[in-house]
């Protein structure tokens, strides 16, 4: 039972105080005149006064509940470092012991929390508390104890508790960790151009002095690593360059080192996407005709495309009696092409071109050099391929992958993909971009050509002809790429002959291979994050693949199983993967794929320490303690007092109680108190009249 004094005023209390000022005045004049009943008048004054205030005598009915004590468990992966999950254990264990020994002084109420990895976002520990508090009533609340390492990753979720906050931190005072860090790297970055990527190798914590010198290791897409000594601590712009268009991964990363908490944090990954600057294409027709149209619109609708285009209009053997100044608008630059800028080109096509004496053997002896030495070369033959003046019969015939025969066939047909073409991502997929459905035979819904050149090749036929010949043929030269069209007439395809065909898709999917364009590589194995899995992919030529091994982020080798989804892709797939970079490997090739972020918010920072949670803990008068120095005592202190000391933490006794009943009594009746002020005002007029 509680009782209490209550007031409930009948006039506002700026007017009570209004009247008693009045009052005041009048006994103070009483007193001054010498009345002597002024006393008995301020005491019936005093009496309407009470009245008014509408005092009131107010008993409760009070049943005490238990205080609640909630213990937040932190259950993340960096909390499972070293011993830390140990500590947590035995922490547990000695807050149970020290709370049910408080629940037998007084009734004290405890509640657990388990807090994981939120993924990407860290480890939300306030937030966890956060939503946990919002569902008690605030005045029962008496603390909150935090076992954890101190890394948490939502500092802003809770700025204020309505109790103690005690934090005790796993983990020990002498840790310490390396990590790489990525301050810029850029987007986007030209092929064979330098890009610079600012990085740092830091230590953080109780580090061992070690000269202040780390080696970091930068490797592009799988390959070799490219080692640098920088010092630690400090930001360094390094040098990277890359080789080809399309997305390249790099991977930044430092050795470990003996004594440090994890190496989860010592590589980081960094997506680049390569775009080359311009792409310059070199055009020979051999002479005009509907074709040399379809070449040009292909390679002029691409704005990256830097096109220079030659015609022979008129060959060196025609004599008409014209003079050679009225013939052309520009002289052909022969020895300035072929000579000191064909390194400049990224590919050169040789369009319905024969040998007519304009480009000597020494020219194309060059052309060999640069194939080989990572140059691109088209060859879309014509009738001429098979004669006398045919560019096999040049030094090129040491590049090209077809041999000619001789035998020019006149026959209208429709060009096939065999099954290797199925597999190239030249001319995969090409029967979906028929204007028909296919033959019973398998013939694609394409418009017919009338004539091809018969080859022997010595490369993968991707497109057959007539009677199953070589339509198609590309191949690897040294570093470069060769490819021959052994027909003239993929522009009736253009001219939607017959229904037409895939013409532009062929000839741009031809010419983007010829200058190694990533997607439309032939043998590559690719690695993607998606939602929490891996998803491994592996192109090919052949008819199986060697199998693939797959590292995770914390060191765990295992083999994926591949499942052939068409020909010549393969797919497989790794649910529920660790977060972090995955290496891919498959026979020689190599990869990576990222699973959420990199380094996750977990080991990005993995030293223990109490710098978050401190200033939650001292607003609320709690502390900071450390469970390597022993786990402290609890005791119950008092609302409002200091909840820390040494060797103990504290709660708060909130002495909460549920309310009952409500019992209220009138302490001044109107009447009487109006009777006993009149009483007082008569007794003061006697008194004062004899």
């Amino acid at each position: 039972m509680f009782q209490s004094v209550g007031f409930d005023p009948a006039l506002p209390p700026p007017v009570i105080l209004a009247l008693a000022a009045l009052c005041l005045v009048v006994v103070v004049v009483a007193l001054w005149r010498g009345l002597a009943g002024w006393w008995l008048r301020a005491l019936a004054v005093l009496v309407l006064l009470f009245a008014l205030a509408g005092p009131s005598l107010r008993r409760e009915d009070r049943t005490p509940v238990p205080n609640i004590a909630l213990v937040v468990l932190d259950d993340s992966a960096s909390n499972a470092l070293d011993d830390r999950r140990a500590q947590l254990d035995a922490a547990l264990d000695g807050l149970r012991t020290e709370l049910r020994r408080l629940d037998a002084i007084a009734p004290l109420e405890v509640r657990e929390i388990r807090v994981t990895d939120a993924g990407a976002d860290g480890t939300n520990l306030l937030t966890a508390l956060a939503e946990a508090t919002a569902e008690l009533p605030a005045d029962r609340i008496a603390g909150a104890i935090l076992v954890t390492d101190g890394q948490i990753h939502d500092q802003s979720a809770l700025t204020s508790f309505p109790a103690p906050v005690q934090v005790l931190l796993t983990g020990h005072a002498a840790d310490w960790d390396r990590r790489v860090v990525i301050e810029t790297a850029p987007a986007f970055a030209i092929v064979d151009e330098a890009v610079s990527l600012t990085l740092r190798v830091e230590d953080l914590g109780a580090a061992p002095e070690t000269g202040g010198m780390a080696v970091l290791s930068i490797a592009l897409d799988g390959g070799e690593p490219l080692d640098f000594q920088i010092p630690l601590n400090r930001g360094v712009s390094l040098p990277v360059t890359l080789t080809r268009g399309g997305a390249n991964t790099l991977r930044v990363s430092t050795p470990a080192r003996s004594g440090e908490l994890t190496d989860r944090n010592n590589a980081q990954i960094v997506s680049i996407n390569g775009v080359r600057d311009r792409l310059r294409v070199l055009l020979v027709s051999g002479e005009p005709y509907p074709g040399e149209r379809t070449w040009r619109n292909l390679l002029k609708s691409d704005a990256s495309v830097d096109l220079v285009h030659f015609t022979i209009l008129r060959p060196p053997d025609k004599q008409d009696f014209v003079p050679v100044f009225e013939l052309s608008l520009i002289a052909f630059p022969t020895q300035e092409l072929f000579m000191e800028k064909v390194d400049e080109f990224d590919l050169i096509i040789f369009d319905r071109y024969k040998r007519r004496g304009i480009l000597p053997n020494t020219y194309f002896d060059n052309i060999v050099r640069y194939v080989r030495d990572g140059g691109a070369l088209l060859i879309a033959s014509g009738a001429d391929f098979a004669g006398a003046e045919s560019l096999y019969r040049s030094p090129l015939r040491d590049v090209l992958p077809v041999e000619p025969t001789g035998r020019v066939m006149e026959e209208g047909f429709v060009p096939r993909v065999p099954l290797v073409g199925e597999r190239h991502p030249v001319t995969a997929g090409l029967g979906t971009h028929a204007p028909r459905p296919p033959a019973e035979d398998g013939t694609p819904g394409w418009g017919r050509w009338f004539r091809a050149v018969d080859v022997v090749a010595r490369g993968p036929v991707i497109m057959e002809g007539p009677d199953n010949t070589p339509l198609l043929v590309p191949q690897r030269e040294g570093e470069g790429r060769v490819a021959v069209l052994t027909s003239d007439e993929a522009w009736l395809w253009s001219r939607g002959y017959e229904g037409g065909g895939p013409q532009m898709e062929l000839l741009r999917r031809l010419a983007h291979w010829l200058m190694k364009e990533p997607e439309l590589e032939e043998e590559v194995l690719l690695g993607t994050g998606d939602e929490g899995a891996v998803v491994v992919t592996r192109r090919t030529l052949g008819d199986t693949i060697p199998e693939v091994f797959a590292t995770s982020p914390s060191g765990t080798e295992s083999v994926i199983p591949m499942t052939e989804v068409a020909p010549g892709r393969w797919q497989g797939r790794i649910e529920v993967a660790e977060n972090g970079a995955w290496r891919l490997a498959n026979g020689d090739l190599a990869t990576t794929a990222v699973v959420g972020p990199p380094a996750p918010h977990e080991f990005r920072d993995p030293v223990s320490t109490g710098d978050l949670l401190g200033p939650l803990a001292s607003g609320t008068r709690g502390g900071v303690k450390r469970i390597e120095d022993g786990l402290p005592g609890i005791r119950m202190v008092r609302e409002g007092r200091v909840a820390d000391g040494r060797g103990w933490i504290g709660l708060a006794d909130r002495r909460a109680y549920q309310l009952r009943d409500i019992r209220q009594v009138e302490l001044a009746p109107a009447w009487a108190m109006l009777l006993l002020s009149a009483s007082l005002a008569v007794a003061a007029w006697r008194i004062e009249g004899k």
